[in-house]
């Protein structure tokens, strides 16, 4: 069954209640899934590429994520907006195309040979990531029962999960096999601009592959563009989508959205530089970037457990146990080296895998037809991966890249105490709350 524009069979409130069924959906939604989750984890390829090419510190190089996901925070409001205004499948084909844009930006700013040019591409690049991430995030939990809405979000992040693991390993062929054969310090003037200027053709003709990929994909939503164009609540200012910040339990889970980004995007970003050193693994750069995948497999492999799991086990409990999990590995490498260090920060991306969705199903519980609201409110939250790279990357540079996890650390603290706060449903927190006050009336009466 699908929702037609002209015959609408379900009214809003019915379709936030019941969910919709619509595989062909649903399978389109897991390829947006597969999409931006590729293309985001190709920054953690780009960034040893780029910090070689312009001498950067590992402050300076992180300044890519900053760039990367400011756009959810700026972009985010205006997403859901949009959203409102045009529908999900309007919307999934404008962001597709803003996509094309920003990876046709590779373009100039490889001539250029300028960093902030690099930084504007994929500033553009993530704002249409974001409008299609705002898409999907809703649209996969309206697309079913409620009451499976976590496992349901759990199993299309497995598809985020692939495009992670799939792209960083092409990405660490086509990028980082020439990293470091000429010392850029070496060269200044004309020599050093034609120097980058070269070496960047990589990444350019990597994106533009890309950016053909995208146009055809954005064709393909067009065709579909009449489908499911109702489910959005379109009345009143959409600022007001602050006022969901309001509640609690869904303004602790956009801060723990923002703690989580920053802690799973710090550690990807630095994991080549960290397998390069000489005390964990020693590896080349390639070989170094080509693990990255190792990273989001681990991801890729939990979510498809955690989909099953989540279904048995309060979403809070499996929340609260990962983020112990992802403590104790950071410990762990931070403490050790060789083979137990560089293995042990890989086995991260494990733990990572359910606490995006998670997070975002157990902060939008109860939102009903103002999902499409919350979800651009989380969104904006996914900054925390431009805030908390950065300050990870000046860490290990007045100290270490071991002593520099603690920020991650402490990030999935308080994602724990999270996971403990709303380990029990909005219904049953509710229904003790209104207990409560029978209680208190029944005292005083």
């Amino acid at each position: 069954m699908h929702i037609d524009a002209a015959k609408p069979t379900q009214d809003v409130d019915d379709i936030a209640t019941k969910g919709v069924n619509a595989p062909d959906l649903q399978v389109f939604v897991f390829a947006l899934f597969f999409i931006f989750g590729g293309i985001t984890s190709l920054n953690d390829v780009i960034i040893p590429k780029l910090k070689d090419l312009f001498t950067l510190s590992y402050g300076q190089a992180l300044l890519v994520q900053s760039a990367f996901f400011a756009a959810y925070f700026i972009f985010s409001i205006p997403a859901a907006a949009v959203v409102r205004k045009a529908g999900y499948m309007r919307a999934a084909s404008i962001g597709l195309l803003t996509m094309t844009a920003g990876c046709l930006l590779f373009i100039p700013a490889s001539q250029s040979g300028t960093f902030a040019v690099f930084l504007m591409a994929l500033f553009v690049l993530a704002a249409g990531i974001t409008t299609v991430q705002v898409v999907a995030n809703p649209l996969i939990s309206l697309l079913g029962p409620p009451r499976t809405a976590s496992s349901r979000l759990t199993f299309a992040q497995a598809f985020n999960s692939l495009g992670t693991t799939v792209f960083p390993i092409v990405g660490s062929i086509l990028i980082l096999g020439s990293l470091a054969k000429i010392d850029p310090k070496t060269l200044s003037g004309a020599a050093l601009d034609a120097y980058r200027t070269a070496e960047t053709q990589t990444v350019v003709h990597t994106y533009i592959g890309l950016a053909i990929a995208l146009l055809i994909v954005a064709a393909v939503v067009w065709t579909r563009r009449n489908r499911l164009t109702t489910a959005v609540d379109d009345q009143g200012s959409i600022l007001r989508a602050f006022d969901l910040l309001q509640r609690p339990r869904f303004g602790l889970g956009a801060m723990c959205i923002f703690l989580y980004v920053g802690a799973e995007v710090a550690i990807g970003s630095l994991i080549v530089s960290y397998l390069m050193q000489a005390n964990t693994l020693g590896f080349d750069g390639e070989t170094a970037g080509k693990h990255v995948a190792v990273y989001w497999f681990g991801a890729l492999v939990g979510r498809v457990v955690g989909g099953v799991v989540l279904r048995y086990v309060s979403p809070g409990k499996v929340l609260a146990g990962v983020a112990v999990g992802a403590i104790a590995l950071i410990l762990l490498s931070a403490n050790s080296t060789g083979v137990v260090s560089g293995w042990s920060l890989l086995t991260i991306g494990l733990v990572n895998s359910i606490m995006f969705p998670t997070i975002f199903s157990l902060a939008s519980e109860g939102l009903g037809k103002r999902a499409a609201e919350g979800s651009g409110v989380i969104a904006m939250a996914i900054v925390g991966g431009a805030v908390i790279p950065p300050l990870t990357g000046m860490i290990a540079d007045a100290s270490s890249l071991r002593f520099a996890l603690i920020l991650p650390a402490a990030c999935y603290a308080i994602i724990a105490g999270y996971g403990i706060y709303a380990r029990r449903p909005v219904v049953a927190q509710s229904a003790e709350q209104g207990r409560d006050l029978a209680g208190l009336k029944t005292d005083f009466s």
